[in-house]
């Protein structure tokens, strides 16, 4: 693997990103980073491809979320002079991504949403080992998924807010030729961090009326391996009413904490049984066909304000 790809081509229409989820050792805090070239959830990408433009490096962002006290968001949608990359590292306007072959380094210089407020500070990930294998999300390898490091460890200092503490993490990668919502329908997707293993569900609708489950286990060595599919479980919806399956092996699993409730996503921490244990997952839904609602374009920059130069 050369670097972590930062410097990969991002074709017209398309998308990539680099997502980290974290959770503290006493589940008080999370933190989620995705950094975005071709900004999937952005209102401006989604108008510029409707009006036959579509150019991923023109909208790209570090979207942060903190969760528990304090709550914060940033998701700046920036244009095309904000962006330098090379194999090993990401700008995207202050912000910035390093891999040193150890660690991957997290600069964060944002300013939150709604309510402007400065969000700054380093977030440093530890991946415990690195997975090679990637999975084609749609029929015609448009859509790519790497579950790059399933065990990984995160150090969170913030300047601001103030705060700073560490936990478990999770890094993988997405990429794609084409709009999410012009292939699928719905998604949703867990992780559950174990003693000596994670396991990983993703589940997609496509447009074309067929799906796909992957249940995945993770060992310690970043070896990758697949296990049987578990009995599907729906989960309450949220007040959105967005769906939230996911499966478990004793057809049991609960919410413990919404942390994202959106008109078409959705993140929690939910508990299940998978490989034969209890356990405690980062689960996500989202629907696309909610996101593909014009609707959602004078909601969404509320969220999502696009940065003037």
């Amino acid at each position: 693997m050369r670097g972590w790809e930062f410097d990969r081509p991002v074709p017209e229409r398309g998308y990539a990103w680099w997502y980290v989820d974290a959770l503290s050792e006493d589940g008080t805090q999370g933190i989620t980073l995705i950094a975005f070239i071709g900004t999937v959830f952005s209102p401006w990408y989604a108008l510029a491809r409707r009006g036959g433009g579509g150019d991923p490096h023109n909208h790209c962002c570090l979207n942060v979320a903190l969760y528990g006290r304090p709550r914060r968001w940033a998701m700046t949608d920036r244009r095309r002079g904000a962006l330098a990359r090379g194999a090993d590292f990401l700008q995207i306007g202050p912000s910035r991504l390093d891999w040193d072959g150890e660690a991957l380094t997290i600069r964060i210089q944002e300013v939150t949403a709604p309510i402007p407020s400065r969000l700054s500070g380093v977030v440093r990930l530890r991946p415990r080992a690195l997975s090679t294998r990637r999975f084609e999300l749609d029929r015609a390898g448009r859509h790519l998924w790497h579950p790059i490091a399933a065990r990984a460890r995160v150090e969170v200092a913030l300047e601001s807010p103030a705060l700073r503490w560490s936990g478990p993490a999770y890094f993988d990668w997405n990429a794609g030729a084409a709009p999410l919502e012009q292939d699928f329908r719905e998604w949703d997707w867990c992780r559950a961090l174990m003693a000596d293993r994670t396991a990983i569900l993703y589940h997609a609708e496509r447009r074309d009326g067929s799906s796909q489950s992957l249940a995945l286990r993770v060992d310690e060595d970043g070896a990758v391996s697949a296990f049987p599919s578990p009995p599907p479980v729906s989960l309450p919806r949220t007040l959105w009413r967005i769906r939230r399956p996911t499966r478990s092996e004793d057809g049991h699993a609960r919410v413990l904490r919404t942390l994202e409730d959106t008109p078409f996503y959705a993140r929690s921490v939910i508990e299940t049984r998978l490989l034969g244990e209890r356990a405690t997952a980062v689960h996500e839904s989202l629907d696309l066909d909610r996101f593909a609602h014009p609707s959602m374009y004078a909601m969404l920059p509320v969220k999502v304000p696009r940065a003037l130069g």
